[in-house]
């Protein structure tokens, strides 16, 4: 129908950061384990490495030293669908801590929601 617009989602805060290990709690790759490639926080997605993993078929371009045929590579999978790995506890909640430091700075870590086991590698 022309002159509906779709509306936009707002931005999703997402908590999980680059080379996180994180494992798939839904979906065809559930119980899957993998690294975080990338966050995408406007869609609210993550790229997890070897999981959701999409066929892409190229054609062959010898100028650009392509060779061809049918390649694998992972696709965004939902942000919902993933959960920390906790050295200590498995797959975990994320919960904020906030220190305060002399001077009036604060430092701001996220943590383990079950055994309180910083998660950040400082």
């Amino acid at each position: 129908m022309p002159g509906i617009a779709k509306k936009k989602n707002p931005p999703v805060r997402i908590l999980l950061k680059k080379n996180d290990q994180v494992k798939v709690i839904a979906g065809r790759d559930r119980d899957k384990t993998g690294r975080v490639l990338g966050v995408m926080e406007a869609t609210g997605r993550v790229l997890v490495e070897h999981v959701n993993m999409m066929k892409k078929h190229t054609r062959k371009n010898p100028a650009k030293q392509i060779a061809g045929g049918i390649a694998e590579k992972e696709s965004p999978i939902a942000v919902s669908n993933v959960m920390i790995v906790c050295s200590k506890c498995g797959p975990v909640r994320i919960k904020k801590h906030v220190e305060k430091l002399a001077g009036g700075v604060t430092r701001r870590t996220r943590v383990c929601h079950k055994c309180g086991l910083a998660l950040d590698k400082k």
